[in-house]
């Protein structure tokens, strides 16, 4: 049995204001191509297909014409998606009557039964190759509060899922697929990603011990870098093919190629690369002074800005305020095929001896005060009595 493992789709997505529709159109188009030439017998999405739980019109459009186009191509192709965090669980299973008709099944809603147990059979699916069940697929969706089985920690809620759902597979001489869209404890994450919401503390993670023993490959989405977790061959994250910020534009886009014999269950993996269409920029590799910085823009390839044109991220060191920062950057790049998405100012560091005041001492401190020394430790001199004078006059018509 082969398939192909995705996520993190986020289609809708607008990049500092750029609309990406046509770099997910050209990852789209390489899927389908890939899948037909590797003669797929099904694709797993594991969750985050779109970018938000409220779609617009054409990233839906653009979502529903792949699903009948890839089908087209390949009708013996079967499809199983599961709803993410940034997903609308009941907009994303609303079609399903329609869906169905297309060997399509989306689990994005945890339904319970009569007596408030969790509908596990609903989340079993079979995998099938014409009238013939080849394998199981666990399909998981993004777990919310109240979805998954009492216990003491969301942790131990999830194995618990993943143990009642393994258990109950009809078949277990059949291979057992797990999906799922969580961080599970031992992956990868960047530390300047804010594009993989990870809950402070840990409190949402899982550990790879979560998946029953028995299962043949876990399919996972959520964190945007391919991996396989904690040394587990089996246990994979398909990452993002598109880059969701510049704290993931040196990871490696694509998609998973899962091999399961069907007798011993021995899993193979291979990554099929992506080349994303439109690439990352940072300019300078570390922030740089101004002059440095501009040198850098001046030596950027000149051309009209187009569809497949880099996004650039620019970091300037700064001593001290510049007022025209930002028109001396923009015209350094008139007339440069890139595109600008962010420009930040870097401060040194300074280190003081001085003690941060407690928080019951900040109602004795007044806001001039403060200031000043906020301006001190940041740009390591006194704040300019023009900005006191008018941080005053603010100060005033703040306690009239």
């Amino acid at each position: 049995m082969k398939f192909v493992h995705t996520a993190d789709w986020h289609l809708g997505q607008t990049f500092f204001e750029y609309d990406r529709k046509a770099e997910h159109l050209c990852f789209l188009e390489w899927l389908k191509c890939l899948i037909c030439e590797q003669e797929a017998d099904a694709l797993l999405v594991a969750g985050d297909i779109f970018d938000s739980p409220n779609p617009s019109a054409e990233s839906q459009r653009v979502f529903y014409a792949f699903l009948k186009e890839i089908t087209t191509l390949r009708p013996q192709l079967q499809i199983v998606m599961i709803a993410g965090n940034h997903d609308s669980a009941a907009r994303l299973e609303a079609p399903n009557p329609l869906l169905e008709l297309m060997n399509v099944t989306v689990r994005g809603v945890v339904r319970k039964n009569e007596d408030g147990t969790i509908d596990s059979r609903r989340l079993i699916v079979p995998l099938m190759r014409g009238d013939t069940t080849v394998a199981w697929c666990l399909a998981v969706p993004y777990l919310h509060q109240g979805d998954y089985p009492d216990a003491e920690s969301y942790m131990q809620g999830v194995e618990k899922i993943y143990e009642t759902l393994y258990a109950q597979v009809p078949d277990k001489s059949k291979p057992v697929v797990a999906m799922g869209h969580l961080h599970v404890t031992g992956a990868a994450v960047s530390e300047n990603d804010r594009s993989e919401r990870i809950v402070v503390g840990g409190l949402e993670c899982v550990s790879p011990k979560s998946f029953a023993g028995g299962i043949a490959y876990v399919a996972l989405g959520h964190l945007h870098r391919a991996q396989q977790v904690d040394g587990r061959y089996h246990v994979r994250y398909a990452g993002a093919p598109l880059p969701m910020s510049f704290a993931e534009k040196n990871y490696r886009q694509g998609v998973m190629l899962v091999t399961i014999d069907e007798t011993t269950h021995r899993t193979t993996v291979e990554q099929m690369p992506f080349e994303p269409p439109v690439k990352l920029i940072g300019i300078p590799q570390y922030p740089k002074p101004l002059a440095d910085v501009l040198k850098e823009i001046h030596a950027l390839p000149e051309g009209d800005v187009l569809p497949q044109s880099p996004y650039i991220e620019i970091s300037v060191l700064m001593n001290e305020p510049n007022p025209s920062l930002q028109y001396l950057v923009e015209e350094a790049l008139k007339h440069k095929a890139v595109r600008l998405t962010r420009l930040s100012r870097v401060m040194p560091s300074i280190n003081h001896t001085s003690d941060t005041p407690e928080q019951h001492e900040l109602q004795n401190i007044h806001p001039i005060d403060m200031a000043k020394d906020v301006y001190r430790k940041r740009f390591g001199e006194e704040l300019p009595h023009a900005l006191c004078v008018l941080l005053q006059e603010a100060v005033e018509m703040a306690e009239t």
